[in-house]
């Protein structure tokens, strides 16, 4: 499965897209962001994909959890948005 890594530079609408065609393909995405910036921007890309898949009949659920990275050598904690679509 591919994680998608968000910035806070991240644009929110190809990010939607990324989840929807995810979703659509296995029926969940997982995204991976680190600091309230990048959060944000995944949030949204959330909130804008449910738009995205509404039409077709199809839910959006997005789980979050604690996730243990590694940047540039260092341990971080960020967060992990696990996105499942429920019919």
């Amino acid at each position: 499965m591919e994680i998608l890594k968000i910035s806070s530079k991240s644009n929110p609408n190809s990010v939607a897209g990324a989840i929807a065609g995810l979703v659509k393909e296995s029926n969940k995405a997982e995204m991976q962001a680190i600091g309230a910036g990048a959060l944000n921007q995944a949030v949204k890309a959330v909130a804008i994909a449910r738009g995205f898949v509404a039409p077709a009949g199809v839910d959006l659920v997005c789980i979050p959890a604690f996730a243990d990275v590694e940047v540039e050598g260092e341990g971080r904690t960020g967060i992990k948005l696990i996105v499942e679509s429920r019919v």
